[in-house]
């Protein structure tokens, strides 16, 4: 079968293509977007998946309508920016592939961006509905705001999430409910919960300063804060660095895996590079690291992992 009709492989080349022709640019200097242009090995890495992207998607005659010069030497968004859209190609990856998986994870999947200006919060669901009620406690009592702050309230960029069962459809095509039981169950409509937190997908295009800090504290609240099933907590970014990826990915107990918008794009770069330079060899086995210890996985793996 082509790769261009596979699902994933399909919707992976269209994401790319995407970032392409909005924030994955190269600037006058050779320079890409989401390379650190004060480390070396950073700009390196960056080129080479720059690269390995352009080749793959003008492979892909059904996506690539422009010609590769047309992605070369454009002004590098701003930064906000860049975050945002990247927030919006992610979800929309996430929209083309994680639904089609009924057959897997059967349900009515809603996937959007939050974000803290969005009407729908954290607190609309079942899992942190009680946070809505403590927001308004600390909002009326300034010593409970001194105390608390607001670091309870996580605002995730994108949500996967699933919306209550009526009776009728738990009990198709075997009686599975009645007045009786099941009284409290989380999934049933009829006991008047909320939609369930499925997964929060934060979305960082690098990871400059303290961004991998920010990721690991909003996933550190989704986990202390919930009543109930946790949800999936994930990070989607484009960095380069592997020990920028190192610095989130390593270790457990926060995020569930740090996925790469390129990551065999990454590894090629990484491995051409430390046959090339023994230097980078250090960098080769931090990245292989990573990925054997099942902490860094390419983004194409993410919809499979939302099924479990």
């Amino acid at each position: 079968m082509p790769v261009s009709k596979v699902l994933l492989s399909h919707e992976r080349s269209i994401f790319h293509k995407q970032l392409l022709d909005t924030i994955l640019s190269v600037d006058a200097g050779g320079i890409p977007s989401n390379a650190d242009r004060s480390n070396k090995l950073s700009v390196q890495l960056a080129q080479g998946i720059h690269q390995r992207i352009l080749q793959e998607v003008t492979l892909h005659a059904d996506i690539a309508q422009e010609q590769p010069t047309t992605y070369m030497k454009r002004q590098k968004a701003h930064g906000q920016t860049s975050g945002s859209i990247f927030e919006e190609k992610t979800m929309e990856f996430l929209r083309s592939t994680f639904p089609k998986l009924q057959h897997i994870r059967p349900g009515n999947w809603h996937i959007l961006k939050l974000g803290n200006k969005n009407a729908i919060k954290t607190s609309d669901f079942a899992q942190y509905e009680h946070l809505a009620y403590l927001n308004a406690l600390v909002k009326r009592d300034s010593h409970l705001s001194a105390a608390l702050g607001n670091d309870y309230m996580v605002a995730p960029d994108i949500i996967v999430y699933r919306d209550l069962y009526t009776d009728e459809e738990l009990n198709t095509p075997e009686a599975i409910v009645d007045d009786h039981t099941a009284k409290s169950a989380a999934i049933r409509k009829i006991n008047g919960g909320k939609p369930i937190l499925h997964a929060s997908v934060s979305a960082k295009w690098t990871m400059r300063s303290d961004r991998a800090q920010n990721s690991r504290t909003e996933a550190l609240n989704l986990i202390r804060n919930r009543k109930g099933s946790l949800p999936h907590i994930v990070v989607v970014t484009g960095e380069p660095t592997p020990s920028r990826l190192a610095s989130l990915a390593l270790g457990t107990g926060d995020i569930d895996c740090l996925y790469h918008f390129a990551l065999y794009e990454l590894v090629d770069t990484v491995n051409e590079l430390a046959a090339e330079t023994p230097a980078a060899e250090d960098t080769q086995q931090l990245l292989q690291t990573l990925i054997e210890g099942k902490r860094l996985k390419d983004i194409s793996d993410l919809p499979l992992d939302l099924g479990v």
